[in-house]
């Protein structure tokens, strides 16, 4: 069964083109490790909520905008063999030595897909 890894993240506006740099070196070491999809998107209709929103759930300030994110895997045995690998892998780590948000406000995890159609 599928298995996919979701992220939500602020990240300052200006930063935008860094990020998809930075999504984009990312996506084929993810891949290469049997990954099947990467998605990175930017917020376009994030409403603002009265008890909880995107943008709260991440801290966003007045100058952040939301990416919300998933990486498709074709089980979650595939998905833990590649967390170790990734955590030991030198590029992702000087990747994420660079990264164009704080990291310290992102909200991830895992989920076993029950729709998908």
């Amino acid at each position: 069964m599928k298995y996919v890894d979701g992220f939500v993240v602020a990240v300052p506006a200006a930063n935008k083109e860094a990020y998809r740099e930075m999504a984009a070196k990312a996506a084929p070491i993810f891949k290469e490790f049997g990954a099947l999809r990467v998605v990175e998107c930017w917020a376009d209709d994030v409403p603002d909520g009265n008890v909880t929103d995107f943008r709260m759930a991440v801290q966003a300030q007045e100058d952040e905008e939301v990416v919300f994110s998933w990486i498709e895997y074709p089980s979650q045995e595939v998905r833990d063999a590649a967390n170790q690998k990734l955590m030991s892998d030198p590029r992702m780590k000087a990747l994420g030595d660079e990264m164009p948000f704080d990291g310290k406000r992102m909200i991830f995890g895992g989920f076993v897909p029950i729709l998908d159609e």
